[in-house]
C-alpha cells in the first residue's frame, strides 16, 4: 500500500457553482504516486466537473490543488498538460478534416517544419512509433481521421494525449466508447504508467470495471464527498448505496421468459449490403411488440446495420421495408415519417445539437406533430409538450431552456431519448443507449423500453454490453464480420459465455 506522504495529487476544499446549480461542494481528496484512482458517482455527480478542474479546463470558485508538490492553478488545457495532466475526454476529442498524424501533433507540428514546410515524411514516421507504442499497429499515420469509427477515433486520442508522457492520466468515461480490445489497450497504458511511478483518474459508470482495476475507489454524490474506499475494502452493494444515498434495488432487466410475440411484421432487413463489405447480405425480421438485440465484437457491423435500418447510410443492395406500408426506406427523413426514430451512439455527434436548448432539442424531431395547419408552432403547446418529456425521462435541468451541451451525460441521453419517445416512434433503434450513464439512468432506460414493449412498440438495440443484450433481448441477433451468424433465444439460463463463443 502506498504511503499518504507519496501523494501526486491533492484537492483540498474545491468548490465550483453554474449559475445556481453546485456541481462541487466543499471537496478534497488525494491520488498517490503510482495508483489508479476511481471516481465514481451519478450522472451530475462532479465527476467531470472535477476532472475539468485538475486539468485547467475550468477554474475552482475556491479550494486549492497541490500537483507535483507545488500549487497547481492551471488557467488552460495547455497548461495543465505543461504541468504534467493529460486528459481524454468522454466524448471525440478529435479534428475531423486532417490525418491521424496531423491529429496526434496538433498544436505541435512546428516541430515537422523545415523553411516553413511541414516535413510529412518526419510526421508520418513519428506517428507511426507513437501507434505502435499503445498498439494501434493497424492504423495508417496518413489516413483522413474521418475514415475511422468512433473507437478508433478514440484510441487516435489516446495515443495524443500518452505520446506527451504525462504524470497523471484522467480516464473520463473514455471506455464506455470502446469494444473489450480497445479497453484492454487502456488498462495496458494504465497499468504501464502505474508501474512507472505515474497515476491514473479513473472516471467509470461501470462499477465491475472500477473494482477490477483502481487501488482506491472516491465517491461523489450531488457535488459531495461521500467516501474514499481502498480496494480491499470495496464491496459493489455498499458502493451503489454511497452513490445514491440509499439501497440499490438489483432489478434493472427484464424479468420475464415465454413472452408470446406478435405474429405481425413491423420492419423487414432483406440482404442489406452496404459499402467497403460493412455489412453483408444481412436479413431478419422485425415484429410487434419485439424488443430485437443485435450484439458483436468491435467492428462486426452492428453499428452500420442500425445506420443503414434508419436509411442514414446508404444501402447497395438489398432493402428495407416498413411491412405496414410495404415502403422501403432509404433516408432517416422517410424513416421518422413512417413512425421510426434512431439514438446514434455517438450523441453528441449525431443524436443532439449541444449548442442548443432542451427545449429546441426535443421538439426537433415532432415539429410536425405540434405545428397547425398553418405550420405554425405556439409557443405554449411548445412548452407544455417539453415539460411533459422532462417529467417523463426524470431529465435534470434547471430549465427547458438550458443549453444540451451544460448537461450531464446521463442527462443529455434523456434528452436523445425524449425526441423519440416524444413523437411517438412505433419502431426505435437504440445504438448503445447505456454507454456512459449511471446505474440509475440504467434503470430508467429499461424502464421506458419495457413500457413501450408493452404498448406494442418495438425496439431494434445494438449494444456491446452482453449482460444488457441477454436481459432485455427478446432475440438476439450475433454479427460477425458484416454478416448475422447467428440468432439466440431469450432464455434465463443463456450467459455471456454463450454468445462470446459465437462472436469469436
Amino acid at each position: 500500500m502506498k504511503k499518504d506522504s507519496d501523494i501526486l495529487l491533492e484537492v483540498r476544499d474545491v468548490s465550483k457553482h453554474f449559475g445556481p446549480t453546485v456541481a462541487l461542494n466543499h471537496v478534497s481528496f488525494s491520488v498517490r504516486r503510482g495508483e489508479i484512482h476511481g471516481l465514481i458517482g451519478e450522472n451530475g455527480s462532479g465527476k467531470s466537473t472535477m476532472s475539468s478542474i485538475v486539468s485547467g479546463i475550468q477554474k475552482p470558485d475556491s479550494g486549492t490543488m497541490i500537483f507535483c508538490g507545488k500549487e497547481h492553478k492551471p488557467s488552460s488545457m495547455l497548461e495543465g498538460a505543461m504541468a504534467g495532466v493529460g486528459m481524454i475526454f468522454q466524448e471525440s476529442g478529435v479534428v475531423l478534416g486532417i490525418t491521424v498524424a496531423e491529429n496526434l501533433f496538433l498544436g505541435n507540428l512546428n516541430k515537422f517544419r523545415k523553411w516553413g514546410i511541414v516535413q510529412k515524411k518526419e510526421m508520418y514516421r513519428e506517428a507511426r512509433e507513437a501507434l505502435d507504442k499503445i498498439g494501434f499497429t493497424e492504423l495508417a499515420p496518413e489516413m483522413m481521421i474521418d475514415q475511422l469509427n468512433m473507437e478508433d477515433r478514440k484510441l487516435v486520442e489516446v495515443c495524443k494525449v500518452t505520446y506527451n508522457d504525462p504524470e497523471l492520466l484522467i480516464v473520463d468515461e473514455t471506455t464506455t466508447a470502446l469494444s473489450q480490445h480497445g479497453r484492454e489497450r487502456i488498462y495496458g497504458i494504465m497499468n504501464a504508467m502505474k508501474s512507472q511511478g505515474k497515476s491514473v483518474l479513473f472516471i467509470s459508470h461501470d462499477l465491475e470495471e472500477l473494482m477490477q482495476t483502481c487501488d482506491r475507489l472516491t465517491v461523489l454524490r450531488d457535488g459531495q464527498l461521500i467516501t474514499t474506499i481502498e480496494h480491499e475494502d470495496m464491496e459493489e452493494k455498499s458502493i451503489k448505496q454511497h452513490m445514491v444515498g440509499r439501497e440499490v434495488s438489483e432489478k434493472y432487466y427484464r424479468e420475464d421468459y415465454g413472452r408470446p410475440i406478435s405474429d405481425e411484421v413491423v420492419l423487414r432487413a432483406e440482404n442489406v449490403t452496404t459499402g467497403y463489405g460493412m455489412l453483408q447480405n444481412c436479413s431478419f425480421e422485425l415484429h410487434r411488440g419485439e424488443l430485437l438485440g443485435i450484439g458483436g465484437l468491435s467492428h462486426c457491423g452492428m453499428h452500420e446495420l442500425a445506420q443503414a435500418i434508419f436509411g442514414q447510410t446508404p444501402v447497395v443492395t438489398g432493402k428495407v421495408i416498413h411491412v405496414p406500408t410495404g415502403d422501403c426506406i432509404t433516408s432517416p427523413i422517410q424513416a421518422i415519417n413512417h413512425g421510426m426514430g434512431y439514438v446514434s451512439k455517438d450523441r453528441d455527434k449525431d443524436a443532439l445539437v449541444l449548442g442548443a436548448s432542451i427545449k429546441d432539442n426535443v421538439v426537433s424531431a415532432a415539429l410536425d406533430q405540434i405545428a397547425n395547419k398553418m405550420s405554425v408552432i405556439w409557443p405554449k403547446k411548445e412548452k407544455k409538450y417539453v415539460k411533459e418529456q422532462i417529467e417523463l425521462l426524470s431529465i435534470k435541468c434547471e430549465n427547458m431552456e438550458q443549453f444540451v451541451q451544460y448537461l450531464s451525460g446521463g442527462n443529455k441521453q434523456k434528452v436523445s431519448v425524449a425526441k423519440w419517445v416524444g413523437r411517438g416512434s412505433e419502431i426505435l433503434i437504440l445504438d448503445c443507449p447505456t454507454r456512459g450513464v449511471d446505474i440509475g439512468v440504467k434503470a430508467a432506460m429499461y424502464q421506458i423500453m419495457e413500457n413501450m414493449l408493452a404498448e406494442g412498440k418495438s425496439i431494434l438495440l445494438v449494444s456491446e454490453e452482453l449482460t444488457e443484450l441477454i436481459g432485455m433481448s427478446d432475440r438476439l441477433l450475433i454479427l460477425k464480420d458484416g454478416r448475422i451468424v447467428k440468432e439466440i433465444l431469450r432464455d434465463p439460463n443463456l450467459t455471456e459465455s454463450d454468445i462470446i463463443d459465437v462472436m469469436i
